[in-house]
C-alpha cells in the first residue's frame, strides 16, 4: 500500500528537491546543493565484504543529513504526516546509486533482508522490501520479497557489539520451501554496520544454491 501511494504521488506531483523544493537534476531526489551536504562514498563504496558475500556496497555514510532521511523512511509518523513521500524518494534514490556502484554481473534476483512476520504485522511494511523492489525494477531482475524468511523474531541489533550481533542473528534466516535461487542474487538492506545480518542471510542463500551474493545498502555506519 505504501509503495502504491508513493508511486501515485510520483505521477501527480511535480518533481522538486525533497530537501528545499528547488529543481533537482535528472532523476535525483535532491538538488545539487542539498545533495552536496550528504556524506557520499562514491570514491569508496565497497566495504570489506562480510562472510558469505562477494561484495557489499553503500552510497553514503550513515551520518549527517542521511540519518534523519533514513529514520523518517523506516519509521514514518502516524496519520497523514506519515504519507509524506520525501523520505522514500531520497532513500530510494540513494539505493539506486548504490546499485549502480555494485561490481560484477547485474542481478538475476533481488531480495530484501526480511522482517519476521510479527514485526511485519506490527510495522505494516518492510523498508528493505521497498528498496529491493526499486532495484529489481531498475535492473530488470526478479523481485521476490518472500523467497528468504526470517524464522526467528530477533531483537534489535542496536547497541550490540560485533560478536553480539553475530549471535543475535545466528540461524535467523531460511529459504522458503521451493524457492529457486539463480546465479547472482542481490541482498538489500538500509544500513550496514558490522554486516552480521547480511552475512547470515547470505549463508542461507548459498546453502540453497545461490552462487554469487552481493549486499546493496543505502548507507554504512562510519
Amino acid at each position: 500500500m505504501r509503495a502504491a501511494w508513493n508511486a501515485f504521488l510520483d505521477l501527480v506531483l511535480p518533481r522538486v528537491c525533497a530537501g528545499c523544493r528547488a529543481d533537482p537534476p535528472g532523476d535525483a531526489a535532491l538538488c545539487r546543493r542539498c545533495s552536496a551536504k550528504l556524506p557520499w562514498l562514491l570514491q569508496a563504496p565497497l566495504t570489506e565484504p562480510p562472510s558469505g558475500l562477494d561484495a557489499c556496497v553503500a552510497a553514503v555514510e550513515f551520518a549527517g543529513d542521511v540519518e534523519p532521511w533514513i529514520r523518517r523512511f523506516k519509521y514514518p509518523e502516524p496519520g497523514l504526516a506519515g504519507l509524506n513521500p520525501a523520505p522514500a524518494a531520497v532513500v530510494g534514490w540513494l539505493v539506486l546509486i548504490a546499485g549502480r556502484l555494485a561490481p560484477g554481473d547485474p542481478p538475476d534476483l533481488v531480495l530484501p533482508i526480511p522482517l519476521h512476520r510479527n514485526r511485519l504485522r506490527s510495522r505494516g511494511f518492510n523498508p528493505a522490501g521497498e528498496l529491493a523492489r526499486s532495484l529489481a525494477r531498475e535492473h530488470h531482475a526478479t523481485f521476490d520479497p518472500i523467497a528468504l524468511e526470517r524464522i526467528r523474531d530477533t531483537p534489535s541489533q542496536t547497541g550490540l557489539d560485533k560478536r553480539g550481533r553475530r549471535r543475535n542473528v545466528a540461524g535467523a534466516f531460511e529459504p522458503r520451501l521451493g524457492a529457486h535461487f539463480p546465479q547472482t542474487v542481490w541482498l538489500v538492506d538500509d544500513v550496514v554496520t558490522t554486516g552480521s545480518t547480511l552475512s547470515e542471510a547470505a549463508r542461507a542463500l548459498r546453502r540453497a544454491g545461490a552462487k554469487h551474493v552481493v549486499g546493496v545498502c543505502v548507507a554504512r555506519t562510519p
